[in-house]
């Protein structure tokens, strides 16, 4: 039990000041570094320029010093503006104002050497994670007000040279996940007025491995695979409002799964002169893993039955990023980056306004200020462009508990990420 109750510990110590925002495609954070920010994460399994390659690519640590840390801090600002074009929602109304807001990613890495080929190392951070709150009036409150989602990794990991042009890495990952999602019962007046919430948590285990590959002095190629994480999660829902019979019917206690889904990366950077290199990057995001999420109830006279399903119906996704770097001086190097980003949601009849995502393209900048040997500072700015995200989500029934109304509309979505990381090996 004090093993247990240590390793809850580890995460709320470590990211203490964590707030979860997407900003990759579906509720994927893939700012676990900084320094790759600059470049859009181009090159992510192959560049291993500190210790933050734990979580891209463990086998990148044999690159690295005998022993490194490196830790830094993303800011994610998203915006997610609502224009209705004919919902249907019954006494509910307005646009809910931004759904978006500021959140923040932290990351902290070290690694060291056993010898000249066996490297460990450990890294703390947050892959996954989504925030959408609306104002009020909001048309849309019966299907979503809060959707609030963490996760915390703690990444143990180890590497091997096998020889000069190959290496490879794994680890374990320990993770934990909450979930707070709040809603209005139902689009009827009587029913617009009870809140809902719902909060859910657990922990789960999962795994990752990657090799490195030197075909030339200026030449490497990484290829990386996270596993998918599958969580049962319990907790409560809780209904207040004007209405005791109605808050006793829909209080209970609840559990739900999910299947957080698995990563695929295959990178490469060329050194083209001692000035410029270029960087790539092709990655896969298993989203299909996720086609609903059915909310169970635990306790009370439900017992056993469904208070809600969340019709994702994800699809799975790709990335694709290039970029490049430029030795301005010795000690400053600039970065660059543009990617495309594909969103798991398949259509407005799926898309929910808990999560209206789209497809994005990142336009990203950064520079790497080196001040002493050993010491080194990155700073990164991303723009991101989504287009402009269509709804129709259809949530009535016959039933008025569950009636939820159509929500047809626009999202107007952008989203900027502003980074810092600091590395150190000794």
């Amino acid at each position: 039990m004090t093993r247990v109750t240590n390793m809850k510990l580890i995460p709320a110590l470590c990211m203490g000041l964590f707030a979860s925002y997407a900003s990759a495609s579906g509720f994927q954070l893939i700012e676990q570094n900084a320094s790759g920010l600059g470049n859009a994460y181009a090159g992510s399994a192959a560049v291993a320029e500190n210790a933050s390659t734990i979580f891209y690519n463990p086998a990148g640590m044999t690159q690295l010093q005998d022993r490194e840390i490196s830790g830094g801090l993303v800011a994610v600002g998203t915006s997610f503006k609502f224009s209705d074009n004919g919902s249907r929602t019954g006494s509910l109304a307005g646009n809910g104002g931004d759904g978006g807001g500021w959140g923040f990613v932290p990351n902290a890495y070290m690694s060291w050497a056993m010898n000249k080929d066996l490297y460990l190392g450990v890294g703390f951070g947050a892959p996954f994670g989504l925030k959408t709150e609306y104002s009020n009036p909001w048309a849309g409150a019966a299907q979503s007000t809060l959707f609030d989602i963490k996760t915390y990794n703690v990444n143990p990991s180890i590497a091997y040279r096998v020889n000069q042009a190959f290496s490879i890495g794994g680890g374990l990952n320990w993770q934990r996940m909450t979930a707070d999602y709040g809603r209005q019962v139902g689009v009827a007046s009587v029913f617009a007025l009870s809140p809902l919430k719902l909060n859910l948590e657990g922990d789960s285990w999962g795994w990752n491995v990657g090799g490195l590959f030197t075909l030339s002095p200026a030449t490497k190629v990484g290829v990386s695979y996270r596993s998918a994480v599958s969580y049962d999660l319990t907790g409560n829902i809780n209904v207040t409002g004007p209405n005791a019979g109605l808050n006793t019917l829909g209080t209970s206690a609840a559990k739900a799964s999910v299947k957080l889904p698995d990563t695929l990366i295959l990178s490469g950077t060329h050194q083209l002169n001692n000035k410029w290199q270029m960087l790539g990057d092709l990655s896969w995001t298993g989203w299909s893993s996720i086609p609903k999420i059915d909310v169970i109830r635990t306790s009370g006279a439900g017992t056993g039955t469904t208070a809600q399903t969340l019709d994702t119906d994800f699809q799975d996704t790709w990335r694709v990023a290039i970029g490049a770097n430029y030795q301005y001086t010795d000690a400053v190097k600039l970065k660059f980056g543009i990617a495309y980003d594909q969103t798991p949601v398949k259509g407005a009849a799926t898309r929910l306004v808990s999560l209206p995502d789209n497809d994005r393209t990142w336009f990203s900048a950064g520079a790497q200020w080196t001040p002493s040997k050993g010491s080194t500072l990155d700073f990164g700015v991303s723009y991101l462009y989504l287009k402009d995200a269509t709804i129709d989500n259809n949530q009535t029934n016959v039933d008025p508990t569950k009636n939820r109304g159509r929500v047809t509309g626009t999202y107007n979505d952008s989203a900027w990420l502003l980074g810092v990381q600091y590395s150190m090996a000794f």
